[in-house]
């Protein structure tokens, strides 16, 4: 193996340090479009997962490739560490089946229709901001009186941005950058409901 310096280990490094600075500069608005400082973001959209589960509700989780592969794993992991009650609907059978029947911009939406209540709460995820099936899916769970929140990046107007009662923004055009810090901001919240003390976490 050669000792020469890789050209792409300052290329990987520099991707570190956006991903760093995207991160840590995350910001949260609200439904109305109005600043919320992250700490209390992260409050609100526990207290919203919280009261969701408690009043017999679940979390429901969508997003699109990696932002699915997000939603699988923050689903599971809300339904084991965090004892709530989650759902995505990523299986392949019923992907195919809705993207066959009622068109790919449909697989989530449809299915909201039909399982979803208005004690639940959506979490869409979404690094463009833009994808149909993504916003028709806000728009049914919004139909049934569901809360939502959101993550987004890419630009600061995507349209996702303006439908969540909490939505999360990471300022960025890699969608490397945004995912992982997509998949951070959603652990943390969840790492914050575990290391609370136990009379706590339903409090």
């Amino acid at each position: 193996m050669s000792d020469a310096a890789s050209p792409h280990g300052p290329l990987a490094a520099q991707f570190l340090r956006d991903l760093a600075r995207a991160s840590a500069a995350a910001v949260a608005t609200d439904l109305a479009g109005a600043p919320v400082e992250l700490e209390t973001a992260f409050g609100r959209a526990l207290e919203i997962e919280r009261a969701a589960c408690a009043d017999g509700g679940k979390l429901m989780f969508i997003g699109n490739g990696g932002s699915a592969a997000i939603a699988s794993h923050q689903s599971v992991d809300y339904m084991k560490n965090g004892g709530m009650t989650s759902i995505t609907f990523n299986d392949s059978s019923l992907l195919t089946c809705m993207g066959n029947d009622y068109g790919y911009e449909h697989v989530f939406s449809e299915p909201i229709k039909r399982v979803a209540r208005r004690a639940d709460a959506l979490v869409a995820i979404s690094s463009s901001g833009k994808s149909p099936n993504i916003l028709r899916a806000v728009s049914a769970a919004r139909e049934v009186g569901c809360h939502v929140i959101t993550f987004s990046g890419f630009k600061p107007d995507n349209p996702l941005r303006a439908t969540g009662d909490l939505n999360f923004y990471v300022a960025s055009e890699s969608y490397g950058i945004v995912e992982i810090a997509h998949l951070s901001l959603i652990h943390a919240m969840l790492e914050a409901r575990m290391l609370a003390p136990r009379d706590e976490r339903d409090a």
